[in-house]
């Protein structure tokens, strides 16, 4: 699954957003500052991210902004939707139940094309800024060492805006 760079950063700044939760509004220049995000593109996220009502600005002196509503309440989905549009990495759900339909000699494939759509999009619509904010990572031990990295094979990097990273 693709995800452009305003869509990361748009989820780092609402992650940081929920982690302060309560806490009062947060200057955009703290927000860029601590997430390491340029501050003028995090100007035009955090006002698409307003008029969609998933945070609010206040202004003064000790102004900024601030989640409009609970982590709890504020699905990965629709930031994304919100930021890079549709979730499906694989086209449009309908297109692909029609192929199934139509393509027989490759009905098997579009099966599979349907199925991780349908479970990427599963997780991004249970997930939470709360559970992102609350799980410390697949990665974390308790009290244990963590495993050596396998230095080839293993797990692809994530494509983020057409290039390799993250």
């Amino acid at each position: 699954m693709k995800i452009s760079q305003k869509g990361l950063y748009a989820l780092q700044a609402m992650m940081m957003l929920a982690r302060r939760y309560r806490q009062g509004a947060i200057k955009i220049r703290e927000v860029a500052y601590e997430e390491n995000l340029p501050e003028k593109f995090l100007e035009l996220i955090l006002l698409e991210l307003k008029n969609a009502r998933m945070v609010e600005s206040v202004r003064g002196a000790k102004g900024g902004y601030q989640l409009r509503r609970d982590p709890s309440d504020i699905r990965l989905s629709e930031i994304m939707r919100l930021i890079d549009g549709p979730l499906a990495p694989f086209g449009d759900a309908e297109q692909l139940r029609t192929l199934i339909d139509r393509d027989l000699p490759h009905r098997a494939l579009y099966q599979l094309f349907l199925d991780v759509r349908d479970a990427a999009a599963n997780i991004l619509e249970n997930t939470t800024l709360a559970d992102l904010i609350a799980d410390p990572g697949p990665h974390a031990t308790k009290g244990k060492r963590a495993p050596k990295k396998k230095e080839k094979g293993g797990i692809l990097p994530m494509v983020v805006g057409g290039q390799k990273g993250v």
